[in-house]
């Protein structure tokens, strides 16, 4: 008999798993819920969803597995309504992409017996170029060569992890063990950091001299590199996952920082190797990375220990000076 997967959020994430999941109806049957009603009447006439329930508590009461695909500042509330409304053994997952906060909203607020698990998507290599986020966007074959993150609780029952790797795996998606701290970390350099990036080019530009003619000019470049600061709920959400990952965020700004500061340095010093260097390096590393994505096979590399002076230390008081010895070396 299949097993009922609730959907709540049935924007590129929800309804891609939706979609991916009407190919095995032998197996699973889906039960969709969006507080956009028309949204659920045409994820519902798409084949996203097999049916729609506008009523929330009563579109989760006979779910095997209540997936919550919806921004991370709606999960909390969203666990609360629906707590109650549980039957033993339903297992919660969310996607959004921090994990160590929402996994303490699910211990306080879900009863006992509802095990949560949590899971981070990665869209496939075939779709890296789209920027989409609703459910015009949502594709059967989203996940299909991609890394699912799973997280869960100690102690978390055997059978409900195997139920989530399950669903995964008919996604055409890959299961990545995880805990909380390490997929909050990955996520901080992976998602988090091009955003914040993006938003900071933003604030560098349109707010300096100059503005009102360069925007005239402005294209693909400035498009691609602003880009990651978009979708629904944009600002919200992004502030509250900053906020919810702060030492992960600040590591990844520190790097970010002296990554730019190194930069200035070559230019700075006429430093025509250097600079072509350092683009080469990162020229390559796309290359290296984008070659890996598309084929999904990933080589284990060895990890560098963390640096652990500030950035603080070399920027303090004097932001763009050289450090005192760098003539020296």
């Amino acid at each position: 008999m299949p097993i009922q997967i609730t959907i709540i959020g049935l924007g590129q994430i929800g309804a891609s798993l939706g979609l991916a999941l009407a190919a095995h109806k032998d197996k699973v049957t889906t039960v969709g819920h969006d507080k956009d009603f028309s949204i659920e009447r045409l994820a519902e006439k798409n084949g996203a969803v097999d049916k729609s329930n506008h009523n929330l508590p009563s579109s989760v009461e006979n779910a095997n597995v209540v997936v919550l695909a919806i921004p991370v500042h709606q999960v909390r509330d969203t666990l609360g309504y629906i707590a109650g409304d549980l039957k033993k053994g339903t297992v919660v997952v969310d996607t959004s992409p921090i994990k160590a906060e929402v996994a303490k909203w699910a211990q306080e607020i879900l009863p006992d017996g509802v095990p949560y698990v949590g899971l981070v998507p990665a869209i496939g290599p075939d779709f890296l170029h789209e920027t989409g986020t609703g459910l015009d966007s949502a594709k059967a074959d989203l996940f299909s060569r991609s890394i699912f993150l799973l997280s869960a609780p100690y102690g978390t029952p055997g059978d409900a992890l195997q139920l989530v790797s399950g669903l995964v795996n008919l996604t055409g998606g890959t299961v990545m063990i995880t805990d909380f701290v390490e997929s909050d970390g990955l996520m901080s350099s992976a998602l988090l950091l091009p955003q914040l990036v993006s938003a900071s080019l933003l604030n560098a530009t349109i707010s300096q001299p100059g503005w009102q003619e360069v925007r005239k000019v402005a294209s693909r470049a400035y498009f691609a590199a602003t880009s990651a600061f978009t979708g629904q709920d944009g600002v919200t959400a992004l502030h509250m996952q900053v906020m919810q990952n702060r030492e992960n965020v600040l590591q990844k700004l520190d790097a970010m920082i002296a990554a730019l500061v190194d930069l200035r340095y070559d230019v700075e010093d006429s430093n025509e190797k250097g600079l072509k260097d350092r683009l080469q390096k990162a020229q390559d590393g796309r290359q290296d990375w984008l070659k890996e994505r598309s084929s999904a096979s990933w080589m284990e590399v060895k990890r560098e220990p963390i640096e652990k002076t500030p950035i603080k230390e070399r920027l303090f008081g004097t932001m763009f000076s050289k450090p005192k010895d760098k003539k020296d070396k």
